[in-house]
């Protein structure tokens, strides 16, 4: 199976055109969209997104990823091998989320013309020339050292979203991602949480906002921290959203507090 994650929305046929490109290689497999309205060269909003779908994905899947504002320039198109797939598409750091929770087996910059559509790829769609080919090729069972040069996978181009801290007093942590809801998503994950969770709350924006179960625990209209499906805690405004209300943003600071303090 090969999954799709893109900016390119779905108004023009370019994803159609990448999935043309796999089926030439291979018509029997299998494509997935996981989303194809990333934010136009949204680096961070792409990371998340496939962080949030990687653990839901059967053994062996390959994951393209096509989010790609230095398409043509030095930067490199790379293939990387995990325990429970592949990872395809331009290292720009839209892979650092997965790689901080999973060790690369192998890593190959896809400088192996022999595995692109051609041997003169476009400057401008290499989602089309080189990494659905590449995608293609993995998920038919090339093994990936095939597709180019081996390189440390430490290399790899990160995303610079500081870490969460704890402390005595509660966690720090930032806004690592805003959804289609407005949901506020932040980096602190639901293992940090200290016990009972009903005691703390998240400050942010000068709010402090009650730590709940559900979005339905509040009023409508009124802002909630919770633990959201992905496993990280997120403020949402019940029946709206948070990040319009907030005037939040990526990266924004944020703390979770306990309500006695």
């Amino acid at each position: 199976m090969i999954t799709l994650l893109t900016d390119f929305g779905l108004r023009d046929c370019y994803v159609g055109v990448m999935k043309g490109a796999i089926a030439q290689i291979d018509p029997h497999l299998r494509t997935v969209d996981l989303n194809h309205n990333i934010p136009p060269q949204d680096i961070p909003a792409a990371r998340f997104n496939l962080l949030a779908a990687y653990a839901y994905c059967p053994q062996g899947t390959v994951h393209l990823v096509v989010v790609d504002p230095g398409v043509g320039t030095a930067r490199r198109a790379v293939a990387v091998e995990l325990s429970q797939g592949f990872l395809v598409g331009p290292d720009n750091g839209i892979f650092s989320g997965v790689l901080q929770q999973e060790s690369a087996i192998a890593a190959v910059e896809l400088n192996n013309s022999d595995y692109w559509r051609t041997p003169t790829p476009s400057r401008t769609f290499h989602g089309r020339d080189i990494f659905a080919p590449a995608a293609a090729h993995l998920a038919s069972g090339v093994p990936i050292q095939k597709l180019g040069s081996t390189i440390d996978s430490n290399s790899l181009v990160t995303v610079d979203l500081p870490a969460y801290s704890i402390q005595a007093e509660g966690i720090t942590g930032s806004i690592q991602y805003i959804d289609g809801f407005g949901n506020l998503i932040s980096n602190i994950s639901q293992s940090a949480l200290p016990e009972p969770a009903a005691n703390w709350g998240v400050l942010l924006k000068g709010q402090t906002i009650p730590l709940r179960q559900t979005y339905g625990e509040v009023a409508s209209g009124q802002l909630v921290a919770l633990i959201g499906s992905h496993g990280w805690l997120e403020v949402a405004l019940n029946g709206g959203s948070a990040a319009e209300t907030l005037s939040a943003q990526f990266r924004d600071r944020l703390e979770l507090v306990h309500l006695g303090r």
